[in-house]
């Protein structure tokens, strides 16, 4: 039971350190200065992932209705 708590309390530190720690020191993008398009664009290679990621569930559902034809 104490290697129990050892462990969730090992996770519970780690989890903190690896999400609060971060936002102290790291900044993605400076403030610009005059210029209203200085966000950064969200698009690009995200479409493309997510649209791997659908393609990929079609092809394993397909998969699997086929395995189940199979041994039907």
């Amino acid at each position: 039971m104490k290697k129990y708590r050892k462990t969730i309390a090992m996770v519970g530190v780690l989890f903190m350190l690896f999400t609060i720690l971060p936002n102290l020191t790291v900044k993605a993008q400076g403030v610009g200065e005059g210029d209203p398009d200085s966000d950064v664009p969200f698009d690009g290679g995200l479409s493309l992932l997510v649209a791997a990621g659908i393609g990929y569930g079609i092809k394993k559902n397909k998969e699997r209705k086929n395995n189940k034809d199979i041994e039907m």
